[in-house]
């Protein structure tokens, strides 16, 4: 009963347990309450938004509902016994909740609609694992423990990024993400919304972005350095902005904030083949990129660039609503083309900057002042910083290791720990011939839940610095949806409980349970024993190749760019 992911930091249970009935409503005030029917959506309880009066200790099962049936004004649903309560506590965190359970009635404060959301996830782990299908089977009896529960989270930022790019997700992949980020207590989804191969959002005011630079003619299917060998199947497509709009309300009734990240100055084949005026070398011509790896394709630093991405980025945010971070990238910039451009050499000395790597800082700086007057706080990876420059409220995304996240937070940064081990999920869990193809080998579910983003070494102001972590999914070798689930489940349940609980304490002991869940609810993941038949990788494209990239020589040299005066150069092949 007690096999909670991510692991509360209290959970007393007590004899006897309550048992959720169809006529079960909730009281209290409306947003609290939508909060906690969603996340039980399966017991399809009614509203009822009358609350207890003053000096009410609680609502009984014995009490008599509103009488008759239909809505009560106000949307109180009648005929229905409002058995659970649910009440604001401004003493608690947004995120925070409680929840008693007695025989009679089951009891939540919350400090927000989050708080709200996420008890009532709580509750859903403590029924049935088929309380996670989207409709009740036959006969079904939803009954939880008694007992009481007190959580609030380690870290504000607990999230998971998703390159849309190099493969697209369909729209209701991504709001599947969304809901299970939700049920995992995460609150951050990071879109990777542009890369060399595809731009992935209309806009209005440059059409062209999506009319060419969705799609490309044809992807390679050789997954690893010198290889060439392409499907000659078009692959494309890109959201809407009332996509965008559509997920991101979607997204705030589960507490899940949508960071959108447009990448540059590098990585910019999708944007200069529909713009290529917009690049350091204006006649030359660009294809969206049909393989891996990067590209030397870069923008123009130029005064033209900020004008464009700035309507850009207007765009983006006006349709998602608040956005209060937004992604500028800024990593893995071949900076060649800008100095072989007499105007853009021009530009640098004018504006007294010693080097192109100081034009890349100043550009990216120039973004996020940008971004701030949109409302919008400026997350960067950490190339960024080390170019120099950043404003002090930027966000750092340290992937190349754990020091160089330690060497941005002493320098002021605000930062969410992303580093390759262990927190890129395009690795295998395994190198074994029956993975399916990954980028190399091995971050396994344990390498996850043993990850600790606040090293003992790092000093109180530096511990200060960490946001939280997030987990990475990179698209290149994740074709569809099943690969996504197996690539980040249950790798991203270790990642749910570091991240709100901290610690592996109880993960282990507590997986077999909740991969029972995940199973209800028609989640793909990886079996703690090797993939399925229909999992493995096959031959040719599909076959991995155990010890091609070793993901510890990966970090190794990783973590020695980090210190190059060249730091923005491509870090891989």
């Amino acid at each position: 009963m007690a096999d909670l992911i991510p692991r509360p930091k209290v959970l007393d249970l007590a004899p006897g347990s309550y048992e959720f009935t169809p006529r079960d409503a909730v009281s209290g005030p409306a947003d609290l309450v939508d909060a906690v029917r969603l996340a039980l959506a399966v017991l399809d309880l009614g509203r009822d938004e009358t609350g207890p009066g003053p000096g009410d200790t609680g609502l009984t099962r014995g009490a008599a509902g509103l009488a008759g049936g239909g809505t009560a004004p106000g949307g109180a649903q009648t005929g229905r016994q409002a058995t659970i309560s649910v009440e604001p506590d401004p003493s608690l965190g947004p995120e925070s909740y409680a929840v008693s359970v007695a025989p009679e009635a089951v009891r939540i404060t919350a400090g927000g609609a989050a708080g709200a959301l996420y008890a009532g996830q709580t509750l859903r782990q403590l029924l049935p694992a088929d309380a996670f299908r989207s409709a009740p089977l036959p006969g079904a009896r939803w009954t939880v423990p008694c007992g009481r529960v007190e959580d609030a989270p380690r870290f504000s930022w607990r999230g998971a990024h998703l390159d849309v790019s190099r493969h697209f997700m369909p729209k209701r992949e991504v709001l599947r993400l969304i809901d299970l980020l939700a049920v995992h207590k995460l609150n951050r989804l990071h879109l990777h919304l542009v890369d060399d191969q595809g731009w992935r959002v209309e806009s209005r005011a440059y059409p062209l972005l999506h009319e060419i630079g969705s799609h490309r003619a044809r992807t390679t299917t050789k997954h690893f350095h010198g290889e060439t060998e392409h499907d000659d199947t078009p692959h494309g497509g890109f959201y809407t902005l009332a996509d965008l709009s559509e997920m991101a309300a979607y997204a705030r009734a589960r507490a899940v904030t949508i960071v959108p990240e447009i990448d540059v100055p590098g990585h910019a084949s999708a944007i200069l083949a529909a713009y290529p005026h917009l690049g350091a070398d204006p006649a030359r011509r660009h294809d969206v990129l049909d393989r891996w790896g990067i590209s030397p394709a870069i923008l123009s630093p130029l005064p033209g660039t900020t004008d464009f991405l700035a309507t850009v980025f207007a765009e983006i945010i006006e349709a998602l609503g608040p956005v209060p971070y937004f992604h500028i990238g800024g990593d893995e910039c071949v900076l060649d083309a800008w100095a072989a451009s007499a105007g853009i050499e021009a530009h640098r000395e004018s504006l007294g900057l010693a080097t192109p790597g100081d034009l890349h800082a100043w550009f990216l700086r120039g973004l996020a002042d940008v971004l701030a007057g949109l409302g919008s706080r400026a997350v960067v990876w950490d190339e960024a910083f080390v170019s120099g420059m950043l404003r002090e409220d930027t966000i750092v995304m340290p992937w190349r290791g754990v020091e160089v996240g330690r060497r941005a937070a002493a320098a002021g940064h605000d930062i969410v720990a992303t580093s390759v081990f262990p927190l890129y999920f395009d690795y295998a869990e395994a190198a074994s011939p029956e993975e399916p193809v990954a980028i190399g080998d091995t971050i396994t579910v344990e390498d996850v839940a043993a990850f600790e983003p606040v090293p003992a070494s790092w000093t109180p102001e530096e511990a200060g610095r960490v946001l939280g972590a997030q987990f990475q999914l990179w698209t290149e070798r994740i074709p569809d949806g099943r690969t996504l689930d197996y690539r980040a489940w249950p790798r991203g349940c270790a990642l749910a409980q570091l991240t709100w609980s901290g610690g592996s304490e109880g993960f282990a002991g507590a997986l077999p349970a909740h991969l029972a869940r995940l199973d209800a609810y028609g989640v793909e993941y990886r079996p703690p024993a090797g993939p399925r038949p229909w999992q493995r990788g096959g031959t040719g494209a599909r076959r991995h190749r155990p010890g091609a990239v070793p993901v510890a020589e990966v970090m190794r040299r990783l973590e020695e760019l980090t210190h190059a005066a060249d730091s923005t150069r491509p870090s891989l092949g």
